[in-house]
């Protein structure tokens, strides 16, 4: 068998360590949905800079930065009740139009690839891509760790003590932009949000401080990403679309528990 799959197995578990990490942030923020509209959206990025021969991760982190700037251009000029449709519209649109692209440039990649990924594909570059996305967030959770806080508690009450959270709001919007391209070229747009959201789902309603849901989803990403990868080994099975179930089935065990837990007390 060889060791071929050290490196497709190692990007994935990256994933599932940037991934969870930056989706508590969202998670508790309520920015899953707009982070949603991005992914989506890199898509038209990745197509027209394979069109004029430019590096992917530059077409899909501006697509992806245009996209969230579309959706809440739009969702300022709405009411509160219409933002959540609106951005599912620009979501759905920027899929399409990425789709109606790929058409029209007659260019070769199939959209389960683009969705799902192709993780046992994944090279060193790939690695270095993701690590470095993880790396910066790292970075960022350091040094801006209260302001992120201040972010997902109370941006309002911030404001009022005089504390500026919009150049960290910014920085955490372009890491976001990196992290979904690189990830997504390597395990797909589909896997990217399951990894977002299911082991934070899972670790924070047990976390007693946002340090802890941060670490517990972490751990719980690299656990989800190793099982599914090397379940899809062992079945000969897609690995994107195998860790993805992997993390819906853990979402599933963890509610079920959760209510036998309060159905006790």
């Amino acid at each position: 068998m060889g060791m071929w799959w050290l490196v497709p197995l190692a990007v994935a578990m990256v994933c599932g360590t940037a991934c969870p990490l930056l989706g508590t942030l969202l998670v508790v923020q309520q920015r899953v949905l707009s982070t949603q509209v991005m992914a989506y959206g890199v898509l038209p990025g990745l197509v027209v800079a394979q069109g004029l021969g430019l590096p992917p991760s530059v077409g899909g982190v501006l697509a992806a930065l245009l996209t969230l700037l579309l959706g809440e251009s739009l969702g300022r000029r709405s009411c509160q009740r219409d933002q959540d449709a609106i951005h599912t519209v620009v979501l759905a649109g920027s899929l399409s139009f990425g789709v109606l692209l790929l058409h029209a440039l007659n260019q070769d990649a199939e959209l389960e690839s683009l969705l799902f990924g192709d993780l046992l594909l994944s090279g060193l570059s790939d690695l270095v891509c993701v690590v470095l996305g993880l790396l910066l967030l790292l970075l960022l959770l350091n040094h801006s760790f209260t302001a992120l806080q201040w972010l997902g508690l109370d941006p309002q009450a911030a404001a009022d003590a005089g504390l500026s959270l919009r150049p960290t709001q910014r920085l955490l919007a372009v890491l976001t932009a990196w992290i979904l391209v690189s990830a997504a070229q390597a395990i797909g747009v589909i896997l990217v949000m399951a990894l977002l959201c299911a082991p934070t789902v899972i670790a924070l309603p047990q976390a007693k401080s946002m340090n802890q849901a941060l670490w517990r989803a972490a751990q719980l990403g690299i656990a989800l990403s190793t099982v599914g990868f090397v379940l899809a080994l062992v079945c000969d099975w897609p690995p994107g679309p195998t860790i993805t179930l992997v993390a819906m089935l853990a979402v599933v065990v963890q509610s079920i528990a959760g209510r036998k837990g309060m159905g006790k007390e």
